[in-house]
C-alpha cells in the first residue's frame, strides 16, 4: 500500500505527480493498487468540516482525478465514533450572510466534484454522518453505513438550512416527504432506518466496514474501468432530465464504449471463453 502527504521539497508536496502547495493535515490519501482511499482525518474533532478539510478533500480529488491507475475510491472517517459529525460550527458561528454564502459554495463545489469524479466513491460511513457528514456521503455513488452509524440534516435546529447539498440530494435519494420530514425535525436516523428509506446500501458491524467496502471495491476494479465511469456518466447526467433526453444520453454513451480497447477485450475474452484483461484504454 502506497500513502501520500508528506514529502516535503522547497516548501511544496508532491503526492505522486501533482504537486501540493501546502501540507495535508486533516486528510490522508493512501493507495492500494487500483483503489484509492480517502480518510477524512481530524478525530478530535468528530472530523468535522472546516475550511482547511474541505481544501485538502479538494486536493485529494484532484490527484485522484489525474491517476489513470486508479479505478475506485473509497471514503472514511478517522476513528471509530464519527464518519463526519458535519461542518464545523466554530468556524460557522460568526459568519455574516456573505461568509455563510461562501462557506456553502466551498463545500458543494468539492461535494460535486466528488459526485462527479470519474472514478465510483464508496463511502465508508464508520459514525457519524450528521449534517455536512450525511451531505458528503451522499455525494458519494454508494454508501455503506456500520450497524452504529446515525444520520441527520439538524441544521434547522441551529438557524439555519443544510449548506452543502441536504436540501437537493436527500429528496432525490429518499424522496420529497421523507427529505422535508427529516430536515424540518432534524430527527436521528439509525442505520436499519437508513437502509430501509435508500439512504444506504448496506449495513454492515464495524470491525467488517472496511472489508465490505474494499470487496465491492474489488467487484468494481475487475469490470471495464471507461465502461464503469461511462455508466456514471450516464446515470448521473439522465437523473437530471426527462427519460427522452436521458435515453439520448445513455445512447450516446453506450455508443462511446465501442471506441474503446476494453470493449473489444471484454467481447473477444467472452467469446473466447477466457478471462478478461481490462486496459482502461
Amino acid at each position: 500500500m502506497r500513502s501520500y502527504g508528506i514529502k516535503r521539497e522547497e516548501g511544496f508536496v508532491e503526492i505522486k505527480n501533482v504537486i501540493l502547495e501546502e501540507e495535508l493535515k486533516n486528510v490522508t490519501l493512501e493507495k492500494d493498487g487500483n483503489l484509492a482511499i480517502v480518510t477524512i482525518n481530524r478525530p478530535k474533532a468528530l472530523n468535522a468540516l472546516n475550511s482547511d478539510t474541505l481544501r485538502e478533500l479538494d486536493l485529494a480529488i484532484s490527484n485522484i482525478e489525474q491517476d489513470s491507475n486508479v479505478y475506485c475510491v473509497i471514503l472514511t472517517g478517522a476513528g471509530e465514533k464519527s464518519f463526519v459529525a458535519g461542518a464545523d460550527i466554530a468556524e460557522m458561528k460568526d459568519l455574516d450572510a456573505k461568509g455563510g454564502e461562501e462557506f456553502g459554495l466551498l463545500g458543494n463545489r468539492v461535494f460535486r466534484r466528488i459526485e462527479n469524479l470519474d472514478k465510483p466513491v464508496i463511502a465508508a460511513i464508520n459514525g457519524f454522518a450528521l449534517g455536512g457528514g450525511c451531505e458528503i456521503s451522499m455525494a458519494c455513488d454508494i454508501r455503506i453505513a456500520t450497524t452504529k452509524a446515525k444520520f441527520a440534516q439538524p441544521e434547522v435546529g441551529l438557524g439555519i438550512t443544510p449548506g452543502f447539498g441536504g436540501t437537493q440530494r436527500l429528496p432525490r435519494l429518499v424522496g420529497e416527504g421523507k427529505a422535508k420530514e427529516l430536515i424540518y425535525t432534524c430527527a436521528i436516523v439509525k442505520a436499519d432506518e437508513a437502509l430501509s428509506i435508500g439512504l444506504v446500501n448496506k449495513v454492515v458491524p464495524l470491525d467488517k466496514l472496511m472489508d465490505e467496502a474494499r470487496a465491492m471495491a474489488k467487484a468494481i476494479c475487475s469490470n471495464a474501468p471507461i465502461a464503469v465511469k461511462t455508466c456514471k456518466d450516464a446515470i448521473n447526467r439522465g437523473m437530471q432530465v426527462d427519460i427522452d433526453k436521458a435515453i439520448e444520453i445513455e445512447a450516446g454513451d453506450f455508443g462511446s464504449c465501442f471506441d474503446s480497447l476494453d470493449q473489444k477485450e471484454g467481447m473477444s475474452a467472452f467469446l473466447e471463453r477466457r478471462e478478461k484483461n481490462f486496459q482502461n484504454k
